[in-house]
């Protein structure tokens, strides 16, 4: 979850007399019917072409959808509500990949939207709410605890209770038992806050205190109460609770306490988190590796994969661009490598297992996805499908480049696109275990209706993936069959977000499982932008 926080400067002035009213509308769009939907609107601030806008637009952030926005400017003349009764001053539209993809998080880009004027520039910059990220490490001891079993010591163990909003209490901890003795030292245990207090620092939290029986009818010593910011002050007098037991205190007048607990630590750690990375200046490098053999089919003909159809896309070509679109927010020069295999190529017919789309085997890079496309569309008409379907060299290929970081700053994503039945399967379950300990992912997108048995084993979701006795440190392979996106009415648009969101959902995990083993911590982000000058700082 997000919320943006925006600047925009040089607004277009629309008022004779007067500087513009400005308000901000941003909106989001459905996914299959492309319909613009309002999403909120800002204050209206009187007078300026530089508001200062407080309210503030929070959203959910989903990194495997394209989440298209718009971000409309008018000049308020009226208390109307209805926006054709006020001026329009302008409007621009991103992704909120995009934004969350580039350095620090900021995105800038011109106003557009009235022809022939300068309408400014926006800039936009979004910050994840942490919904309290952190977790906390604490240990307890406990001092001259009454004495509960009749032929030793006391059996103690501490439960813990966050309290609602109600006033009831719910439990969220319980300490192991540490057997015979009143004086004992628990083991330390890490807790989310969330979990402790629910993010509200002065809420009660309760602490039980029990003697452990075998029965399970654990003897009730006594209780004390805190709160997450009087334990944050860590080990000092201010945290050491007497235990009380109540109907002990009701009867006994010289009754002080049932003993003491103190804490003898406290630490805070936050949760990275994958925008952490994102923001601090991680790329993620996308390669796209296209098969080219001849059980495609002649692209010239109808049935085949690779059929060039003026009038649409064929599955190769709508595979390439729903994921392309999304990972290419990710990556700041949009410069993809873009690899085929399985084709004999030009002028000699050798058969090539990883050549360059674009025919530069020096410079294998395409500008953005639309150069992707014509590169790919280009090498059908000058390579020979052939065969076999190897997938290891591709793999090292993009192994090569990633085992070379060695830190938080890029991370590969390989996406193969193939029509099948693989031929190096050794090699590639080698190549995949080897590559699981760096920083790449791999998605596989199956085309056609060939069965892909080898594909779900590379997947590695129901069997950890190994070779010759070697286990996959991590699972980075998702495979997913087309046909099962296939869209009956032809709406390809809502069937290809589908297909997206399905290869794409689980690399921020593998990206972050890697990071964490490795202990890559995210780079620091930039410090906030603070621009020259007057600006409208749009809160969104």
């Amino acid at each position: 979850m997000g919320r943006f926080h925006g600047q925009i400067r040089n607004l277009l002035d629309r008022d004779t007399f007067s500087k513009s009213d400005p308000i901000c509308v941003l909106y989001t769009q459905g996914i299959g019917n492309k319909e613009w939907r309002e999403y909120g609107r800002t204050e209206v601030i009187d007078n300026t072409l530089n508001p200062d806008f407080v309210k503030k637009f929070i959203m959910d952030y989903f990194f495997e959808e394209r989440q298209n926005l718009r971000f409309d400017l008018y000049d308020v003349d009226s208390k109307s509500p209805n926006l054709a009764k006020h001026d329009f001053l302008g409007q621009m539209f991103c992704t909120l990949g995009e934004i969350v993809g580039s350095q620090g998080s900021r995105l800038e880009k011109i106003v557009t939207g009235i022809p022939g004027k300068n309408c400014g520039t926006i800039i936009v910059i979004a910050e994840e709410l942490s919904n309290c990220r952190d977790a906390v490490l604490m240990q307890f001891c406990a001092n001259k605890l009454d004495k509960k079993d009749f032929f030793g010591k006391s059996d103690p163990f501490l439960v813990f209770f966050r309290s609602n909003e109600d006033g009831s209490f719910i439990i969220c901890h319980k300490t192991e038992v540490v057997k015979n003795t009143l004086n004992p030292v628990w083991q330390a245990f890490k807790i989310p806050v969330r979990a402790l207090c629910n993010g509200d620092f002065d809420r009660t939290i309760k602490v039980e205190v029990y003697d452990w029986d075998r029965d399970g009818s654990h003897d009730f010593i006594g209780e004390f109460t805190t709160s997450y910011r009087e334990l944050s002050r860590g080990q000092s007098q201010f945290n050491v609770y007497e235990v009380i037991n109540p109907k002990k205190k009701g009867k006994k007048k010289k009754y002080l306490n049932s003993g003491t607990v103190t804490l003898l630590s406290f630490l805070v750690e936050t949760e990275v988190s994958f925008l952490d990375y994102i923001k601090g200046g991680t790329q993620i490098n996308f390669t796209v590796a296209i098969d080219f053999t001849a059980s495609n089919g002649n692209p010239a003909q109808p049935t085949s994969l690779h059929y060039m159809n003026p009038y649409q896309l064929n599955a190769y070509g709508m595979a390439l661009k729903a994921v392309g679109e999304i990972i290419q927010d990710y990556d700041s020069d949009k410069m993809f490598p873009a690899l085929g295999f399985g084709a004999k190529l030009p002028p000699d017919g050798r058969v090539c297992h990883e050549f360059a789309l674009n025919g530069n085997p020096q410079n294998p890079y395409c500008n953005g996805i639309d150069g992707v496309m014509e590169a790919y569309y280009r090498s059908l008409k000058s390579v020979q499908l052939y065969g076999p379907t190897n997938f290891a060299p591709v793999i090292n290929h993009v192994a090569r480049y990633a085992a070379s970081v060695k830190d938080s700053s890029q991370y590969f994503v390989l996406l193969i696109i193939t029509d099948g039945v693989i031929s190096d399967m050794a090699q590639t379950k080698e190549a995949i275990v080897n590559a699981a300990k760096l920083p790449m992912s791999i998605i596989i997108v199956g085309v056609g209706p060939a069965e892909f048995d080898a594909m779900i084993e590379l997947d590695g979701d129901e069997v950890r993936l190994s070779s010759r006795g070697r286990y996959a440190e991590r699972d980075i392979v998702q495979f997913v069959p087309f046909r099962d996106y296939i869209d009956r009415s032809g709406n390809h648009v809502l069937s290809m977000a589908r297909l997206a969101k399905d290869v794409l959902a689980e690399i921020p995990d593998q990206f972050l499982l890697y990071m964490r083993s490795r202990g890559f911590k995210p780079f620091p982000a930039p410090p906030p932008y603070t621009p020259t000058g007057h600006l409208l700082q749009t809160q969104i």
